[in-house]
């Protein structure tokens, strides 16, 4: 890798060397048109082709149906908190939500702005190291929708199962998780994820939803957060962030070229597996998660001494691998290991962490 350092960091995330590489040479000038995409007018002809290629390559890679419209929208992840109860609160004007994390409680607390929200499960009572399990008899048989948030960044856990909410549609935070894993997309009625994360840089938010749902919300709903505004318009109507979809399009085909989600997945729980399974046996480390929710893309773990995994995230950032340190509500020590964190990567992590143990424990 060079001078490059491992960056374990929650996100903005590391990209694939070979989409860095290939996007670099293209800055000055992209296929010839004498400019770089981000020069280019996303009416253009080159552009529009970017654009279409980066929706086929996703559907592709995620096996998404054909009444399901893709978009590439601005405003991150957050901006959808307050877009998904504008567009299907559209019936009773409940939601119902499952809390298992900072974010997922950002989402509850936004989308109370907009009905009768309740929470029917959370695991706040032990700062959101588990998830806790929820049935169709937990969810209002009148509820709009159900949102959960697949995986948890802070905390380090992922939902292990997929909820069963019956014909209410099923609304998923994908953001740290999206092409992880093999997901059943038709078992959602939404599906929205910021690309800073296992998709490109930050400044893109991915919205995959059912096309029955498009199309419901009141008049009264700025245009922006309208869905259908921008499935009619291809994503584009207004100027798209159109760096990120050029850099996200560049990694859907690294991936497909790669093997796919399926691949990325196998590789995903190669990593995770050497990193807990280190964890559980050492007599230094922690896992914050509990055993069964545990997640791929984030390993947040502790040594149960706060100057200690102060020294531990410093010497680290020494050898060159850096962001290490945990989020400031639960401390310790988080490696996120996305899509384009290699093998090699969590090697060399976990050759620190049994030379670290040694000196300290």
């Amino acid at each position: 890798m060079g001078d490059r350092v491992y960056n374990f960091s929650a996100g903005p995330s590391m990209l694939p060397i070979e989409v860095l590489k290939s996007t670099a040479s293209s800055m000055l000038d992209y296929e010839g048109s004498g400019m770089s995409v981000m020069e280019m007018s996303h009416r253009s002809k080159p552009y529009e082709k970017i654009i279409k290629d980066a929706e086929t390559n996703l559907r592709k890679l995620m096996d998404i149906p054909d009444d399901y419209d893709v978009l590439f929208l601005q405003g991150g992840a957050t901006l959808q908190f307050s877009a998904i109860p504008l567009n299907l609160l559209t019936s009773g004007g409940k939601a119902d939500y499952l809390v298992t994390g900072s974010w997922a409680d950002k989402a509850y607390k936004e989308a109370t702005k907009f009905g009768d929200i309740k929470v029917i499960a959370s695991s706040k009572d032990a700062n959101y190291t588990y998830i806790p399990k929820v049935s169709k008899e937990d969810i209002r048989p009148d509820a709009d929708y159900v949102h959960v948030t697949n995986n948890n960044t802070i905390y380090g856990t992922r939902i292990p199962y997929v909820p069963d909410t019956g014909d209410i549609p099923l609304v998923s935070d994908f953001s740290s998780s999206i092409l992880s894993e093999k997901i059943d997309v038709s078992k959602y009625g939404l599906i929205y994820a910021g690309a800073q994360k296992n998709i490109g840089p930050a400044g893109m938010t991915i919205v995959i939803i059912k096309k029955e749902l498009v199309g419901k919300a009141p008049a009264s709903v700025p245009t922006y957060l309208d869905y259908k505004i921008h499935a009619d318009n291809g994503s584009m109507y207004n100027t798209p962030p159109a760096w990120c979809i050029y850099v996200a399009g560049e990694v859907f085909k690294l991936l497909l070229a790669k093997g796919g989600v399926e691949a990325m997945e196998k590789l995903n729980r190669e990593k995770a597996a050497k990193l807990y399974d280190y964890i559980d046996g050492s007599s230094l480390y922690t896992a914050v998660a509990r055993e069964e929710d545990r997640s791929l893309m984030n390993v947040v773990f502790i040594t149960g001494n706060e100057e200690l995994d102060k020294t531990f995230v410093a010497e680290a950032k020494e050898e060159g691998l850096v962001q290490l340190n945990g989020h400031r509500s639960i401390g310790g020590m988080r490696a996120s290991i996305y899509n384009a964190m290699p093998m090699e990567g969590v090697d060399k992590l976990l050759d620190f962490m049994k030379r670290f143990e040694e000196k300290y424990d």
